[in-house]
């Protein structure tokens, strides 16, 4: 797994304690570990996509924008 050197990231209280209690009761080893495998598996759904517009639509098919 990759090191963040520098970053950090917000995320709202009640996501975390959610982020949590489900990465102890799925075994990993941390609740980071946990957020860096459920965003990899979002990242994933982009990959090949080769532009601005592609990502659109991915989006778009995913419903995350309209």
């Amino acid at each position: 797994m990759s090191k963040m050197f520098g970053s950090k990231v917000k995320i709202d209280k009640e996501q975390l304690e959610r982020a949590k209690r489900i990465s102890q009761v799925a075994g990993y080893a941390s609740v980071e570990e946990f957020i860096a495998h459920a965003l990899e598996k979002e990242l994933q759904q982009f990959d090949g996509a080769d532009s601005e517009e592609e990502i659109k639509k991915r989006l778009q098919g995913l419903g995350y924008i309209s």
